[in-house]
């Protein structure tokens, strides 16, 4: 009959306390794990417009802001500001820049958009032109905040090729509810889509934004963020016209006033405040 093994004692020494190897300094000629290299620009994904939301526990919604999409650019060697055309807008935008500097990240690519609040709390494209010296104007807007709704490029990883949802838990750890600062955390809306928009249009909002969660992030209009408006028209070519044989006439149209009324600026949800409005009104519905 064989013999057991001999028990060793998993202490040699109860006085001295456990301790691993030595780790052997690192040696310099070692390379680094290698990192993604950071885009100098990333064309942003766009919207799709379409009549009805979408269905299923993939898709997300928002508030569309009304302001300038913009990408914030975090590197070692400062911040830049970029516009949708890729324009380099930092000095522009001077608070939202000195947020982004604060920011506990070495790098990052931040997508939002740049807004102005009304006194209801609603962010203001009319606002947001004027605190920029109007159309063509050159002034900065130190008012301005931005609401940032996705994250691009996280500590030298590209996080353009991760879904939405992982994204998105990455930019909320980054940029917290419920902020105040300059650059605020566009907030998911738990609700169905037919029962949001339709509060979203009893309270005079243009409409609702969808966002597929498995999504990639890909730039252009691909049809994983989709825009559902409260008032439904397109725009015609005028070929001709007959005048009316009663004379001049007044004429009203409601797209004609919608499609004017998103010229001059949309007034749109766009503070905490009006989010938990929404939110009452889900419940009570």
């Amino acid at each position: 009959m064989t013999k057991p093994p001999t028990r060793k004692p998993l202490l040699q020494d109860a006085d001295k306390p456990v301790q691993s190897r030595p780790r052997k300094p690192r040696n310099p000629a070692q390379p680094n794990l290698p990192l993604d290299p950071m885009p100098d620009r990333v064309d942003p994904c766009l919207v799709l417009l379409k009549t009805k939301p979408p269905k299923g526990r993939q898709w997300a919604f928002e508030v569309k802001w009304d302001g300038y999409r913009l990408a914030i650019h975090i590197e070692p060697s400062g911040v830049r500001i970029l516009t949708r055309g890729g324009h380099d807008w930092t000095d522009r935008f001077p608070a939202i820049a000195a947020q982004a500097r604060r920011l506990p990240v070495a790098t990052a690519i931040l997508d939002g958009e740049a807004v102005v609040f009304d006194e209801r709390g609603r962010s203001d494209f009319g606002r947001l032109q004027q605190s920029l010296g109007g159309r063509g104007g050159k002034r900065t807007s130190r008012e301005a905040v931005l609401m940032a709704f996705d994250l691009l490029y996280f500590d030298g990883r590209d996080l353009t090729g991760t879904e939405l949802s992982a994204r998105r838990h990455l930019l909320e750890g980054l940029v917290p509810a419920g902020g105040e600062d300059a650059i605020r955390l566009s907030e998911e809306i738990e609700a169905d889509g037919a029962t949001l928009l339709r509060i979203a249009c009893e309270h005079g909002l243009e409409g609702i934004i969808a966002k597929d969660r498995n999504s990639t992030y890909r730039s252009g209009r691909l049809g994983d963020w989709l825009k559902i408006k409260c008032v439904q028209c397109d725009g015609f070519v005028i070929v001709g016209y007959e005048k009316s044989a009663g004379g001049s006439v007044g004429c009203y149209s409601p797209c004609a006033k919608e499609m004017s009324s998103s010229m001059s600026g949309e007034l749109e949800l766009a503070s905490t405040s009006v989010l938990q409005v929404i939110s009452g009104s889900r419940w009570t519905s």
